[in-house]
């Protein structure tokens, strides 16, 4: 089962938004077993808009196409789909509907024509409800195949996705198996673990694949298998995982599903009825953000101080002055009392820091450019870790989130087992 998406719109072939609505689109579809094979950014612009129309129905089964459906003259897309199909636009009043019920709760501006005018659909297309946006979802079924046109806001998307068009492929479409494993490891790079791994790689069956992602401080081993039996396909990937952990296992330190590490450590968190807090310098807030962007953060994440300066340290944290001035403010004692102090100003039972040179200039520490300190307060205890995470800025941000995530998820694990 091949799928392929189409994004439309100048703004992401020049630059100006990252298509993150292909990635999302992808992993959805990944789940339920299809597979995308290609994905093809285009602009507002009919001959290519046709032209890859054309293309993906030679070559999918599924084609998934986001974007263009404003109201606005720049937005051709459904037109284009009237053309690609042979088919004209009608009004579907229950889109309408929907519209002016928007108009009236949510916006304050007049409704005009040109918004009345998105109710105007192809008539051969299903219209999927866009329960956040005016512009509706749209399915045609032709010679066998989906074309699945979607507004391109991503959280409208989003939204169409898991509510209409995944049941609708479930139900219209047989699917194989597809199933991911990925373990992560830290303290070899790429190519190194390449070379330790090499023979296992080799004896790997041939409907499991590997791949390797690395990130900022750690290789992730993604095993993909594709099969009819999900069973069978879990039992095998078990299997190659034993055999890898006999190989590697002083350096896995986890093994990650289709949650990030923050989804997995915020469930950990929340089913333990446990809290957290955080106290970030270096990492200026990406912490904090990366737990607060998942809905029902607010279930074990307490607060965040991002206390950049000296003085907020001492202020905000309660860091003792004496302390700063004589270990630095880029300390493992500044580190751990960030942490203390965090996990007593938003009464949590887990508390992280981060202090450290990101550069280029090393600010009001003398140590190295690259040098970071995590900290961690929990119920029982208090410590922190030194890195050196090199001299480019985004690079030593990046491998602090990612490091402080990792010893934070050590460090509740270990506190679980403990009690």
């Amino acid at each position: 089962m091949k799928a392929e998406i189409i994004t439309i719109g100048d703004e992401i072939l020049i630059g100006q938004i990252v298509d993150t609505n292909s990635a999302f689109i992808a992993k959805e579809l990944n789940k339920i077993g299809v597979s995308v094979h290609q994905i093809t950014s285009i602009q507002d612009e009919r001959d290519h808009i046709l032209a890859s129309l054309q293309d993906a129905s030679e070559r999918a089964d599924i084609i998934i196409i986001t974007g263009g459906l404003g109201p606005t003259k720049d937005d051709i897309t459904k037109k284009c789909l009237c053309e690609f199909f042979d088919d004209n636009l009608v009004r579907n009043e229950e889109v309408l509907k929907h519209i002016e019920r928007l108009f009236e709760k949510y916006i304050e501006t007049p409704i005009s024509d040109l918004n009345r005018d998105q109710a105007l659909m192809p008539s051969k297309a299903r219209a999927l409800h866009n329960e956040y946006g005016t512009a509706p979802g749209m399915w045609f079924d032709h010679e066998g195949k989906a074309f699945i046109s979607m507004p391109g806001v991503p959280y409208e998307m989003k939204a169409l996705m898991e509510r209409e068009v995944i049941p609708g492929i479930i139900q219209n479409f047989s699917r194989p198996v597809i199933l991911h494993k990925t373990v992560i490891t830290y303290g070899l790079g790429e190519s190194a673990l390449s070379e330790k791994i090499e023979d296992w790689e080799d004896d790997l069956p041939s409907h499991i694949k590997l791949a390797y992602l690395p990130n900022l401080g750690k290789v992730r081993l993604r095993l993909s298998a594709k099969g009819v039996d999900e069973v069978v396909l879990r039992d095998e990937i078990d299997r190659q995982v034993a055999v890898l952990n006999e190989i590697i296992g002083d350096i896995i330190y986890g093994y990650e599903e289709e949650d990030e590490i923050e989804v997995i450590i915020g469930k950990m968190l929340a089913d333990n009825k446990w809290t957290l807090s955080t106290a970030e310098s270096c990492s200026g807030g990406r912490l904090a953000s990366n737990f607060t962007r998942e809905p029902g953060s607010s279930a074990f994440f307490n607060g965040s101080l991002v206390c950049y300066a000296t003085e907020s340290k001492i202020k905000l944290l309660e860091v003792p002055e004496d302390l700063i001035r004589e270990k630095s403010v880029v300390s493992a004692e500044v580190a751990e009392a960030m942490a203390s102090g965090a996990r007593k100003k938003f009464n949590t039972d887990f508390a992280i820091s981060t202090t450290g040179n990101a550069g280029p200039d090393k600010g009001d520490s003398q140590e190295d450019v690259g040098t970071v300190f995590i900290g961690i307060a929990t119920p029982s205890k208090v410590f922190s870790r030194k890195f050196m995470f090199g001299n480019h800025r985004e690079k030593v941000v990046g491998k602090t989130v990612n490091k402080a995530m990792e010893m934070l998820q050590d460090a509740i694990l270990k506190h679980k087992d403990d009690n």
